[in-house]
């Protein structure tokens, strides 16, 4: 399919050259800064159509024009419209009740200063159309030219030729104003035509020169965008962007227009984001916020004295921020709570009362010494130094016949109430021991009352 009958797409012969989408071309499917006629499949009245169509003409300038003629138009038809002090040719862009929306959009009033459309274009309109297009880029080089010479503070973007050939307009973009009346002097003597200079934005500047955006995709400013809205980084920072000037501006130098599609869905899902304007207190230290998934509903936070940030949710940053308002500070930014063996869970801001618990648990565990018994029987010394002790349990008998220990003598006969004679190397050990203790010191083992009355050491030699 070389192309429908009403596609823009032409050749310099006037032959359809199509752009081969299946007939997307009466939608306007092929048309820059195109309108989408959601009404083109529908039986409308052919009465009662609403009388003006939108023209478009070159860098995506759309006006309104009247069908006084009640011609048959298609989307992308070439006609022939009026212009003050001549004629142009533009393509039809949308028809039918659209239109009507559209003026109201724009806020432009159906009267009598619409201008009308002539007719359709013919092949040799068409034809003196492409000529005039070929004389644009020369002079636009050479106004540039001209510019330099002057030392005018503007810079020019483009030029349009009327299809007349009587008039064309130098499109520049400058931060003051400009008087450029000798200029307009000089390019009327040199191209012998009339001349309007016409002041445009930068976006207007990137939309009419065209281009490839970061994302891969045609401008949107020279495909469908025709109304600019003011951008600011208040946008970027709601959607958590980095504020980088080289990512953030567009070709035409501004923040891109696309930072406002999605401010709107970010706005709504922060309502549910809690602001944090300090930092969460924590016993492991302050945590500060590092970074927020606005969609997740997550807020990373980190220490100074560690480079890991911890995930928690929303409702958590709440409950750490209600517990910071009453003074209390959690273990972790996920814990409140410490389990302590054999006790219940106690808060964790009470430090004093927690090592008062643990010690008081491990004392329970230990085991308290008997006091000694005053009234229990004791050893008594006996003569020759040898010690005797009552059996504590009359039931046992005594050991007998009791090994040797090595290098020494062997033991005799224990009996019941019996002495219990030792080696030659004990009675002197326990001799001298004996010599050197007073009466009454700690670990003396003898009776004063039965054995040795007096106080006296009881010598055997």
């Amino acid at each position: 399919m070389a192309g429908c009958s009403s596609c823009s797409t032409t050749t310099k012969d006037g032959k359809v050259a199509g752009c081969r989408s299946n007939g997307g071309c009466k939608t306007g499917g092929c048309n820059k800064m195109n309108v989408f006629d959601w009404l083109s499949n529908m039986d409308m009245p052919s009465i009662d159509t609403f009388d003006v169509a939108e023209i478009r003409f070159k860098g995506g300038r759309k006006e309104f024009y009247r069908n006084t003629n009640k011609l048959q138009l298609t989307t992308g038809d070439a006609v022939v419209v009026e212009v003050q002090g001549g004629h142009h040719v533009g393509f039809v862009s949308l028809q039918g009740e659209l239109v009507r929306l559209q003026m109201q959009k724009k806020k432009v009033q159906n009267n009598e200063e619409i201008k009308q459309i002539y007719r359709l274009a013919t092949q040799k309109d068409l034809e003196k159309f492409y000529e005039t297009e070929k004389r644009e880029l020369p002079t636009l080089f050479r106004t540039r030219q001209i510019i330099q010479e002057q030392k005018l503070g503007m810079k020019l973007s483009d030029v349009e030729y009327q299809a007349d050939n009587t008039k064309a307009t130098f499109f520049y973009s400058a931060e003051d104003r400009v008087d450029f009346r000798e200029l307009i002097k000089v390019l009327a003597g040199e191209f012998k035509i009339r001349v309007e200079m016409r002041q445009i934005s930068l976006r207007q500047e990137a939309g009419r020169l065209g281009g490839i955006g970061s994302c891969g995709r045609e401008l949107c400013c020279s495909t469908w965008l025709s109304d600019f809205k003011s951008v600011s980084t208040t946008a970027a920072r709601y959607q958590n962007l980095s504020l980088n000037p080289s990512k953030l501006s567009g070709q035409c130098g501004r923040l891109k227009c696309c930072l406002n599609y999605e401010l709107d869905t970010y706005m709504d899902a922060l309502k549910d984001i809690p602001e944090v304007e300090g930092s969460l207190q924590t016993q492991q230290g302050d945590a500060k916020l590092q970074k927020t998934d606005i969609f997740r509903k997550i807020m990373w936070f980190g220490y100074d004295t560690e480079n890991t940030w911890f995930p928690i949710s929303t409702e958590r940053v709440r409950e750490i921020q209600q517990l910071n308002k009453k003074g209390v500070k959690p273990l972790t930014l996920t814990e409140d709570k410490l389990e302590i063996e054999e006790g219940p869970i106690l808060p964790i801001n009470n430090d004093l009362e927690l090592m008062d618990r643990k010690f008081r648990n491990k004392t329970k565990k230990k085991k308290k010494k008997k006091p000694r018994n005053p009234n229990a029987p004791q050893a008594n010394a006996v003569e020759g130094g040898a010690v005797s002790a009552p059996n504590p349990n009359p039931n046992r008998p005594l050991r007998e016949n009791i090994a040797p220990k090595e290098g020494g003598e062997a033991r005799e006969e224990r009996t019941q109430g019996g002495q219990n004679p030792r080696n030659e190397g004990n009675r002197n050990r326990n001799r001298n021991r004996n010599r050197n203790r007073k009466p009454g010191d700690r670990g003396d083992r003898r009776n004063n009352n039965d054995q040795n009355p007096s106080g006296n050491e009881s010598n055997n030699s």
